[in-house]
């Protein structure tokens, strides 16, 4: 598994520089994760945001889907899109990758871009933690784990899915384009 590294990204007109931590997570033979995307944390980018306010900003950024709750307590992955959380209340570790994978504390505030095939599922958290979660427009939720599909096929669906046109958080001069280009 390789270490995380963090960007510190600079020049987006109107923004504060938004701090990126990235996660380039290997297959460990249970969890595909994804071969070229890493994982992106963006710590504070909803910073102060209500649950409403995350919502907005996320659907306006051409994410869909939206659904308020928690993470699994199990990992799983998503083969036909890319996922993002934004953090709003409580606080949580999250672990992403599978078993070996790197754990993540989660606070409200905090925002994650999980591409396609990156496994997660949440260690422990707050009584009060929540979330909100949507996907890129013209992507469609799968839920996997105990696949029935072959895993060929799946790796196959995770590295030819579309990146989001836009980053959920800051849009279209927003970091992911250039972290997942």
């Amino acid at each position: 598994m390789r270490l995380p590294i963090v960007f510190r990204m600079v020049n987006i007109p109107g923004m504060k520089e938004p701090n990126v931590v990235t996660h380039l997570l290997e297959d460990d033979g249970v969890i595909p994760n994804h071969a070229k995307l890493p994982l992106l944390v963006y710590p504070g980018a909803v910073k102060g945001e209500s649950m409403q306010g995350v919502r907005q900003r996320i659907l306006a950024n051409n994410w869909h889907g939206a659904w308020a709750g928690s993470v699994y307590s199990f990992h799983h992955y998503h083969s036909m899109a890319h996922e993002v959380l934004g953090c709003f209340q409580g606080s949580a570790t999250v672990q992403f990758g599978g078993e070996s994978g790197p754990k993540v504390e989660i606070q409200a505030g905090d925002g994650v871009v999980i591409p396609a095939g990156v496994g997660h599922k949440k260690i422990s958290s707050s009584a009060d933690f929540q979330v909100i979660g949507a996907y890129p427009a013209g992507q469609e939720v799968d839920m996997c784990g105990e696949e029935e599909t072959s895993r060929e096929e799946i790796i196959d669906r995770i590295q030819g899915l579309a990146n989001p046109k836009t980053d959920p958080f800051y849009g279209e001069d927003g970091p992911l384009a250039r972290l997942w280009a």
